[in-house]
């Protein structure tokens, strides 16, 4: 793992229970508060169309360290989205950030000179379900977004392992090769 902290990327699906359109993909970015991810997530700050971004918080005046903010992948068009992605999304992403410092993958000594940008994914479908299990949402979100910090600040998967599995795994939703 990088002491400095500069740049690191990671991603990670968890998918939902059976039946749900709760799946959970993350994109995080790490990195210190006065380097490349600290100037995009100042930018993320002042965007005004688009894909609106909110700080990860566990409730009022609770944000997380390192302060984390979250955009979601797809336009949220109506107001049942932006309650799941301001609720259940946004609290997932933050106890999912707190516990990577109490358990040590993000180091405490730190938690106030880094910052994260976390892209995430809400299935449109979500507010419609009549039988929407918010405690699954909440569940794929969590461990999602703890996975995906874990394999950024451990570069992982390694260049190694990519060149070895390059021609045995295949994308998720077809194989083009």
């Amino acid at each position: 793992m990088s002491k400095t902290y500069t740049f690191h990327a990671g991603e990670a699906t968890v998918l939902a229970a059976d039946g749900q359109f709760t799946d959970a993909m993350p994109e995080i970015l790490i990195g210190r508060t006065d380097g490349p991810v600290g100037a995009a997530f100042a930018n993320m700050m002042a965007q005004s169309k688009g894909h609106t971004a909110m700080f990860a918080i566990r409730a009022c005046n609770q944000m997380v360290r390192p302060a984390t903010i979250t955009v979601p992948k797809v336009t949220l068009k109506d107001s049942a989205n932006i309650d799941l992605f301001g609720g259940v999304v946004q609290a997932a992403t933050a106890d999912a950030v707190i516990d990577c410092v109490i358990e040590g993958i993000i180091p405490k000594d730190v938690a106030n000179e880094l910052c994260i940008v976390s892209l995430v994914w809400i299935d449109p479908r979500c507010a419609k379900d009549p039988n929407l299990d918010k405690k699954d949402m909440y569940r794929t979100n969590y461990e999602a977004t703890k996975l995906a910090i874990r394999r950024a600040l451990n570069n992982e998967p390694s260049i190694d392992e990519l060149i070895a599995n390059r021609h045995t795994i295949k994308h998720d939703m077809d194989d083009w090769s």
